[in-house]
């Protein structure tokens, strides 16, 4: 049986889609992370673009962004130390939302 994979980027994919675990019309457009270390930390920074697809995408994106500094995103091994939304492009039935975000080994 093949092992859960448990890196800080696929933990933070996962906590942003279960934000809008709800909203069919997650569309991933690219996830980049690069390793990243202060004198007493080590983690990682990464760079998270999707899209918010359909009816409804305007509200999953509020759902999602509304308070995001402050929402708790669960994350096996890891915890989020920082996390910022870049820049948000909406249209009508789309909202293409890019994030950055550390997260720190937790442990």
């Amino acid at each position: 049986m093949p092992q859960p994979v448990n890196d800080a980027a696929t933990s933070f994919l996962r906590a942003v889609r279960a934000g809008v675990a709800w909203f069919s019309g997650f569309v991933l457009e690219e996830m980049r992370s690069r390793a990243w270390a202060s004198v007493t930390f080590a983690g990682c920074r990464h760079q998270l673009s999707f899209r918010l697809q359909g009816e409804g995408a305007e509200e999953a994106a509020a759902a999602l962004l509304g308070g995001l500094s402050a929402r708790e995103f669960p994350m096996r091994g890891h915890l989020l130390a920082d996390v910022a939304i870049v820049s948000q492009e909406r249209r009508p039935g789309s909202v293409r939302i890019s994030l950055e975000a550390l997260t720190v080994e937790d442990g």
